[in-house]
C-alpha cells in the first residue's frame, strides 16, 4: 500500500494485493487514545517506529479532514498488519478544528449538546474498531492512567450489547465462520497501553547504575527492574483492578469488551526526552549551525541531510541496557512489546486471556483481506454511514439505540437532570400559589415569573433550559385546562368573569355545557343610568360592544319614555348592497383636532324632526342641510380673509358599501358613517318647560343640583326697529307705551342707558354629570358641582362652563368605602332656547383621553337649535375608535386630558323675527 487513507477508500477501492500473501490472514491493529497539542502526535510517533517508515505526516494533515476520514488505514502487506488511526477530538488537532466551528455566541447547552455528539460519534467508530481489530492500542500522552476510560468502555459494552442483533443482521451474509457472525467479531480484542513520560520520572543514562527509586527504598540497592520498567508493573495492576472492579474486565474473555494478557506485559512506557522541548530544540539548533560552519552542503545532499535530522523522534523509543554486572534485566523496545502479541496473531495460537477455575475458550479467527474487507466495509455503512439503502433501516435503527450512552457518559448532564427535576415541583407549587380558580394572561404572566425564580434558585447545568421551557409549557397547559379567564375587556375597562368561551351566533343560544362554552361576555358590573331625555332611570349591564353601550340601551328605553319627543336624528350609513363591509384602515391616519372640528350649518327646517330613512338617495349637502347665510367663526364665507374656500360636499358624499365600525372622530377615514348614531338630540318641549326658580323635574339628581345656569344673549336690533324706538325717544317728555316697561328700570331686561337700543335674550345651559350608581348633578364650572342655597336659581352665569373645557370626568361627590374612587361622566347638555331672533348652535366635541386620543363628534358636526325649546344632548357612554375603546381615566392619570373642547355653544343673532 502506497500510503494511508480513509477507511471508506479502502474498503471502496479494489485493493491488489501480492499473490503471494492473498490467502494469508492479516492482523488489524487498531490505535486510539489521546494526543497534546504539540505537533510531534505520539500515535504517528508510534506507526512510523513500527512500520520503520513515515506512514502518517507528523504534523497532521493541512485542511480539515473529512468525517470518515478520521480512521485512517494503512496496511502492510509483507508484514500481514493493518493499522487503523482513530483521529478524534481527545487529539490537538481535531479538537482545535472542533473550537473553530462553534458559532460566536453558542449557549452553554448548545456547545454541550455539540461536545456531546462528538462523543457519540467517538463511541461509534471505537465500537467499529472494536469489532474488526485482533489488538487495540491505547496511547496516553502521560504516565497516569485516565480514569474516564472506565466510564467510556462500559458505555461501549453496553452499546455493544444493544446492537449486537442489529451488527449480526448486517453480516450474516459474509463468508465468515459462524462464531463471528454470532459475536460480530473475529476474537475478543486484546486492549494494550502505551504511555509517555512527561518529566514526573526521569530515566537515567546507559552508564547509571543507580537509577531514580520510584519505590522509596534505599536507591543504593540494585535492582532487578529498571524504574520504568516498575512503573509499568504499577500501571498494569491499577489498570486491571480498576477494570475488574468495574467489571469491564471478567473471568470469561468472550463475553468482555477487550482482554488483557494474563501472563504478557500490556502496558509500555516511552522514555520521555532528557530535556524540555525549547532545550532540545536549541541543541537541534547548535548542531544544524556548527555542520554549516565544519561542512558546507549544497543542492540535493543538503537536502537530504536536513530530512534524516528533521525525521529524528523527539523520544528514544529504545532503551539502553543497564551497565554489565548490574543484575538489571534490558527493557524491551516498543516494536518488541507490540511484536510478542502481534506474532500471536499470526500464528493463528490466538488469545488464552480467561482466568478462573473453569476458563472458556475464546474464538479466533484470521481472515483474509477480502473476507475482512467484506465485513468492515458492511459495518462502516450501519455504524458510520447510512447512505447504503439496503442497510439504511439497520443505520437508522443503530442511531435510535445510542440513547444507552447518555447515562455513562454525560454525567454532568444526568447531574443537571436530576437537580432540574427536583425544582420542577417547587416550580409548579410557586405557580399554583394562592391563584383563583380563573385568572388572565397578566395574572398567568406574572404567576409564571415567580415559577422561573424559584426554578433558577434551585436549577442547574445543561439542562436548565429544556426544563424551563417544560415549565412553561406545564404552566401553559394548567392555565388553559379550564382555568383560562376570559381576555375580554368591557368597554369600562373590566374583565369579563366567565372562563374561555365563545360568543353565540346570531338566533343562537348560551350552552354552558359546550366546550368551550357558549356564551355573552358578563363583567358582572351594573350601573344605573338615564334615557336620552333623562326623565327615567334603569339598569344596564356592563356593556362590551359600542352598539350595546351607545345605542341599545337607550333604544330599549326609548320606546318607554322618549318615542314621542321631538328628536333631530344625525345622518347614519344607508347601504346600497345586500352585503356591507367594514372600513380597513390600514394608515393611521393623522390626528388633527382643529381642522377636524369645523362645523357645518344646517337650515332650520332640519331642525326639525325627520325619519332616518329621509332623503336616503340624498347627497350628503342636503342630507345635513348646509346653509350658505351662515355667520360666524367656522362660517367659511367665500372672500374672507384667512379663511380657505372649503371643499364642496357634493364630493365628500358618505360611501353607500363601506360603513365606518367605531364612531366618528378626528381620525377616521373621510366620507365613512357609522350604521347607528351614538349620540342623541331630543326636545323635551317649548323654553317655558323649565321653570328657573325650581329646576328640572327629574329623578336621580342631588338636592339643589338640577339647575341651569342664565346665558344672557344680546340682540340687535334692526335699522327699522332701531328708527321706531328713536321716534319714542327723541322728546324730553316722551312716556312709555301701555303695558311696556320702561329700559333700565326694576323689572326690565336690566340693560344701562347705553344699551337702550339693544334687547337680551335670556337662555339657559346645564352640563349633567352622571356617576354609575344614577347620582345626577350638574355643573357649575370645571370640577365644580352645583348647589343651589337660595331661592331662584343659581347666579353664576353660564359663560364660564362655555369658555373653558369642561372636564369629561370628575370625581363623584359620593365616593363609597372602597379605596377606589368613583368617577362621574359628563351624560348630557341641557339647552334652553329662548322665542327670539337667534340661533343657538350646538357644536359638540369630546376628547376622551391625552393625546394622541383623536376627537370625537357627531355624524353632524354643527347642528342649529330652533328657538323656544328645551333640548337635551346625551353624550355618548362610551368612545370607540377602529382601533378599540378610550378607556375611563386611572387614578394615575390626570382628569384634564378628559375633556369637552369650548365653544360647544354660540349664538347667531338674527333680525328676522321666527316664524
Amino acid at each position: 500500500m502506497a500510503g494511508p487513507m480513509p477507511i471508506s477508500s479502502l474498503l471502496l477501492s479494489e485493493l491488489k494485493e501480492d499473490p503471494l500473501y492473498r490467502e494469508e490472514g492479516l492482523c488489524v491493529l487498531g490505535i486510539f487514545g489521546k494526543s497534546t497539542l504539540q505537533a510531534d502526535a505520539a500515535k504517528e510517533r508510534l506507526v512510523a517506529s513500527l512500520t520503520e517508515r513515515h506512514v502518517f505526516p507528523l504534523l497532521g494533515p493541512e485542511d480539515s479532514p473529512a468525517d470518515d476520514g478520521l480512521i485512517q488505514a494503512y496496511y502492510q502487506a509483507e508484514n500481514r498488519v493493518l493499522y487503523l488511526m482513530l483521529n478524534s477530538v481527545c487529539d490537538g488537532q481535531q479538537l482545535l478544528l472542533a473550537c473553530e466551528a462553534l458559532e460566536a455566541g453558542c449557549g452553554h447547552a448548545e456547545a454541550h449538546e455539540r461536545w456531546k455528539s462528538a462523543e457519540r460519534r467517538l463511541c461509534l467508530r471505537l465500537l467499529y474498531l472494536f469489532s474488526l481489530c485482533h489488538i487495540l492500542l491505547l496511547v496516553h500522552p502521560s504516565c497516569g492512567f485516565d480514569v474516564t476510560y472506565d466510564r467510556l468502555f462500559r458505555a461501549l459494552d453496553a452499546l455493544r450489547q444493544k446492537l449486537l442483533p442489529l451488527l449480526r443482521a448486517a453480516i450474516k451474509d459474509c463468508p465468515v465462520s459462524k462464531e463471528w457472525r454470532l459475536n460480530c467479531r473475529p476474537c475478543p480484542p486484546r486492549l494494550l497501553f502505551v504511555f509517555q513520560l512527561n518529566g514526573v520520572l526521569r530515566v537515567s543514562g546507559a552508564g547509571s547504575s543507580a537509577p531514580a527509586d520510584v519505590t522509596g527504598n534505599n536507591p543504593e540497592k540494585p535492582k532487578k527492574h529498571s524504574p520504568r520498567r516498575r512503573l509499568q508493573h504499577a500501571l498494569e495492576d491499577q489498570i486491571y483492578r480498576i477494570f475488574r472492579k468495574s467489571r469491564v474486565l471478567t473471568n470469561q474473555s468472550i463475553n468482555c469488551l477487550f482482554t488483557v494478557p494474563a501472563n504478557q506485559a500490556f502496558v509500555y512506557v516511552l522514555p520521555g526526552p532528557e530535556e524540555d522541548p525549547v532545550s532540545a530544540l536549541l541543541g537541534q539548533l547548535r548542531s544544524q549551525c556548527s555542520l554549516r560552519e565544519s561542512e558546507t552542503l549544497t543542492g540535493p545532499r543538503r537536502y537530504q541531510q536536513l530530512r534524516h535530522l528533521a525525521r529524528q523522534p523527539s523520544f528514544s523509543v529504545e532503551s539502553s541496557p543497564g551497565s554489565p554486572g548490574s543484575g538489571q534485566l534490558v527493557d524491551c523496545t516498543l516494536r518488541e512489546f507490540l511484536w510478542q502479541h502481534i506474532d500471536l496473531v499470526l500464528t493463528k495460537k490466538g488469545f488464552d486471556d480467561s482466568v478462573g477455575r473453569n476458563p472458556q475458550p475464546s474464538h479466533f479467527e484470521l481472515p483474509t483481506y477480502s473476507k475482512w474487507a467484506q465485513v468492515a466495509l458492511r459495518l462502516y455503512h450501519v455504524l458510520l454511514d447510512d447512505k447504503d439503502e439496503e442497510l439504511a433501516e439497520l443505520a437508522h435503527k443503530v442511531q435510535g439505540q445510542l440513547k444507552v450512552l447518555e447515562s455513562f457518559l454525560d454525567a454532568d448532564a444526568k447531574f443537571s437532570e436530576n437537580r432540574c427535576q427536583k425544582a420542577l415541583p417547587l416550580a409548579h407549587s410557586a405557580y399554583q400559589s394562592n391563584l383563583p380558580h380563573n385568572y388572565t394572561t397578566t395574572v398567568h404572566k406574572n404567576q409564571l415569573s415567580q415559577a422561573l425564580r424559584i426554578y433558577s434558585q434551585h436549577a442547574r447545568g445543561v439542562a436548565f433550559q429544556r426544563y424551563a421551557m417544560q415549565l412553561h409549557e406545564d404552566c401553559y397547559k394548567f392555565w388553559s385546562n379550564g382555568h383560562q379567564l376570559c381576555e375580554e375587556r368591557s368597554l369600562t375597562d373590566q374583565h369579563c368573569v366567565h372562563k374561555f368561551h365563545l360568543l353565540p351566533k346570531p338566533g343562537e343560544k348560551p350552552e354552558m355545557d359546550h366546550n368551550p362554552p357558549i356564551l355573552f361576555h358578563n363583567s358582572r358590573g351594573r350601573s344605573t343610568s338615564a334615557c336620552n331625555c333623562g326623565r327615567k332611570q334603569a339598569p344596564r349591564e356592563d356593556p362590551f360592544d359600542i352598539k350595546a353601550a351607545n345605542y341599545d340601551f337607550y333604544q330599549m328605553l326609548e320606546e318607554k319614555c322618549c318615542w314621542k319627543l321631538e328628536h333631530i336624528h344625525f345622518p347614519i350609513f344607508q347601504s346600497s348592497t345586500l352585503d356591507p363591509e367594514p372600513v380597513h384602515n390600514e394608515v393611521s391616519p393623522t390626528i388633527e383636532p382643529e381642522a377636524e372640528g369645523e362645523p357645518e350649518k344646517i337650515k332650520d327646517k332640519e331642525a326639525t324632526g325627520h325619519s332616518p330613512g329621509e332623503g336616503t338617495n340624498l347627497s350628503l349637502a342636503l342630507s345635513l342641510g348646509q346653509s350658505a347665510d351662515s355667520l360666524g367663526p367656522y362660517g367659511g364665507v367665500e372672500g374672507s380673509e384667512g379663511q380657505e374656500k372649503r371643499p364642496g360636499l357634493v364630493d365628500r358624499q358618505p360611501s353607500t358599501v363601506e360603513y365606518l365600525p367605531g364612531m366618528i372622530n378626528s381620525g377616521c377615514p373621510k366620507g365613512l358613517l357609522p350604521k347607528f348614531s351614538s349620540w342623541s338630540l331630543v326636545k323635551l318641549g317649548p323654553a317655558k318647560a323649565y321653570n328657573f326658580h325650581t329646576g328640572l323635574d327629574q329623578p336621580g339628581f342631588l338636592p339643589n343640583s338640577a339647575f341651569l345656569l342664565p346665558w344672557d344673549i344680546m340682540i340687535r336690533r334692526s335699522e327699522e326697529d332701531m328708527g321706531q324706538a328713536e321716534q319714542f325717544d327723541s322728546g324730553p317728555c316722551s312716556w312709555p307705551a301701555p303695558n311696556k316697561t320702561l329700559q333700565g328700570k326694576r323689572g326690565g331686561l336690566g340693560l344701562g342707558r347705553g344699551r337702550r337700543r339693544d334687547d337680551v335674550a335670556r337662555a339657559f345651559v346645564g352640563f349633567e354629570y352622571e356617576d354609575g350608581r344614577g347620582r345626577r348633578f350638574m355643573s357649575s364650572g370645571p370640577d365644580k358641582v352645583m348647589k343651589v342655597l337660595g331661592p331662584g336659581g343659581p347666579k353664576e352665569p353660564a359663560a364660564r362652563v362655555l369658555s373653558s373645557d369642561m372636564p369629561l370626568y370628575i370625581p363623584s361627590p359620593s365616593q363609597g368605602r372602597g379605596l377606589k374612587p368613583h368617577y362621574s361622566q359628563l351624560a348630557r347638555l341641557f339647552i334652553v332656547v329662548p322665542d327670539a331672533p337667534l340661533e343657538v348652535v350646538l357644536t359638540p366635541q369630546v376628547q376622551p383621553g391625552p393625546p394622541p386620543c383623536p376627537v370625537f363628534h357627531p355624524e353632524q358636526p354643527e347642528i342649529i337649535l330652533p328657538p323656544d325649546g328645551l333640548w337635551v344632548l346625551r353624550f355618548p357612554y362610551a368612545y370607540v375608535t377602529d382601533r378599540g375603546p378610550c378607556y375611563p381615566p386611572k387614578e394615575s392619570q390626570p382628569l384634564s386630558s378628559y375633556r369637552v373642547l369650548k365653544g360647544i355653544l354660540r349664538a347667531n343673532t338674527s333680525s328676522t323675527p321666527p316664524q
